[in-house]
């Protein structure tokens, strides 16, 4: 798989990913695991997103939402 097509994919599943996650978690319905859960995926696609283009900002992000997933998960498990 090449940069471009590479980069695409960690940026759509990682966008709908989050998009799930924040519904899961704003609606209240007792889905926090599976929507933290989500919330890791998520910044683990954007990480490789980020290292891939050389966004180093967006790269040392990920990790602030990376540990805020493990911290959901620890609390809603």
């Amino acid at each position: 798989m090449n940069k471009t097509r590479l980069v695409a994919f960690f940026e759509i599943s990682g966008s709908v990913l989050a998009m799930i996650y924040a519904l899961l978690i704003a609606s209240n319905t007792g889905n926090e695991v599976l929507g933290f859960s989500l919330l890791l995926a998520s910044a683990l696609l954007f990480a490789g997103w980020g290292y891939i283009d050389k966004r180093w900002a967006f790269f040392a992000l990920q990790f602030f939402y990376a540990t805020s997933a493990i911290i959901g998960l620890i609390r809603w498990g």
